[in-house]
């Protein structure tokens, strides 16, 4: 039994004082309103004086110090091993624009990681892919080589024998057709929603414009696939958008940021978004992407149950101003956020604790904070017991200190961050 007494903690709907949590084989089995003494075996922590928050889920982040999930095929085991420094106990790879055979590669690395037992560090959720399927004139820093149409017929069935591919397994090993190697631009979108076939399993959220030409048919395609869509880097306009919401879409990316701007009489897929309750809106928490004033217009209109706060981090978060680093291979400058070489964004340089703390300074309650930075992201994905704070719980958890910087980081119930 794990006991961890004396700190503030968040809960959905207050913060309770001085109180205590106890955990047992990695589940919350209570939390006292009282510090309680050291009085039994089993470990016992001294919070007082600390903040716990539910551990932070951040359902779009490319990389951090130094690491992007696309790498290799051990980067989302090095982006898992140094996320809980930043209070993140859950997270989805995400991806730019890429070949299938980088998709591939993404995608065996996270089945290594699930076949090969506990790692020491954040838990990796489903991929987000920042797809191929978006559109040009609001590409930003995705690769303008990589981007393509939808098919005239979307259909994420393999090819071949590989729908029976198991996680871990290669499209060569399974006789599949093979994907062009890293770096080739040969390939259709056909072979693009074949790999998403292949690995439908570790594909969580796909990114795209519902405006392109058979994009409605897609959003419909991966909706019936059990994959969650995302509307983002897009031109669409607000009727356009609400009919991608109609066709299934639940997710927006990066609100505000690479889409067609609204105003009053074209609200576009921004007005789409903040009158829809039927999709949930990330927002990019630093202070850059998004001004404080429209973080707060989006929240007001969404509510925090409807807000998902995101890093869209890169391999340049948590690295000192200057250094250089890569997104997708793209060489990147660390500033106030991420740059390529031209001046374009390209992602930012947040972490989710300094995003947390972006939130409160606002004026957002701690509960409401914890709302959007785990339980909303928790609850959009599916995911039982995680990012909230109760009893029944899984215990992953941040701690945090008066200066909401992460201290601790456990992971159900071990600690897998602790700064000394």
């Amino acid at each position: 039994m794990i006991v961890l007494a004396g700190a503030d903690v968040v809960l959905p709907d207050r913060v309770l004082s001085g109180a205590t949590i106890v955990i047992d084989d990695g589940v919350i089995v209570d939390i006292e309103p009282r510090v309680r003494p050291r009085d039994h075996d089993g470990l016992y922590v001294d919070l007082t004086g600390h903040i716990v928050v539910p551990g932070f889920v951040d359902v779009h982040v490319h990389g951090v110090e130094g690491h992007d999930v696309l790498d290799g095929p051990d980067a989302v085991r090095a982006v898992a091993e140094r996320l809980p420094r930043w209070g993140v106990t859950a997270f989805c790879p995400t991806t730019i624009a890429c070949p299938p055979s980088a998709l591939v590669e993404l995608f065996d690395g996270i089945a290594r990681i699930r076949t090969s037992g506990h790692v020491t560090g954040a838990r990796v959720l489903p991929a987000h892919l920042e797809s191929n399927f978006i559109n040009p004139d609001y590409r930003g820093a995705q690769p303008a080589a990589c981007l393509r149409k939808p098919p005239a017929s979307a259909s994420l069935s393999p090819t071949d024998d590989s729908s029976s591919l198991g996680r871990g397994q290669t499209s060569r090993e399974s006789g599949a057709r093979p994907v062009p190697p890293p770096g080739a631009h040969s390939y259709t979108a056909e072979d693009l929603l074949s790999t998403i076939g292949q690995y439908r399993s570790d594909v969580g959220i796909v990114t795209m414009a519902p405006e392109l030409e058979g994009g409605l048919e897609l959003v419909r395609a991966l909706s019936a696939a059990g994959i969650r869509v995302a509307l983002g880097h897009s031109g669409a306009t607000y009727d356009e958008a609400m009919a991608a919401i109609e066709a299934g879409a639940r997710h927006a990316t990066h609100l505000f940021n690479r889409m067609r701007p609204m105003t009053h009489r074209e609200p576009g897929l921004v007005g789409a978004v903040l009158a829809s309750d039927e999709i949930a809106a990330e927002l990019i928490c630093d202070g850059v992407h998004v001004h404080p004033a429209a973080m707060r217009v989006t929240i007001a209109a969404k509510r925090p149950e409807r807000t998902i706060a995101i890093t869209d981090g890169t391999a340049g978060s948590g690295l000192p101003r200057g250094t250089r680093a890569t997104l997708g291979g793209q060489p990147i400058t660390v500033g106030d956020t991420a740059t390529l070489d031209d001046g374009t964004l390209a992602g930012s340089v947040l972490t989710m604790d300094r995003a947390f703390a972006r939130l409160a300074g606002i004026g957002v309650s701690l509960p409401d904070a914890a709302t959007m930075c785990a339980t909303t992201p928790a609850r959009e994905l599916g995911l039982q017991g995680l990012g909230v704070i109760a009893e029944g719980a899984k215990a992953d958890l941040a701690v945090l200190d008066a200066n909401l910087r992460v201290k601790q980081t456990w992971v159900e119930g071990v600690m897998v961050f602790s700064e000394q």
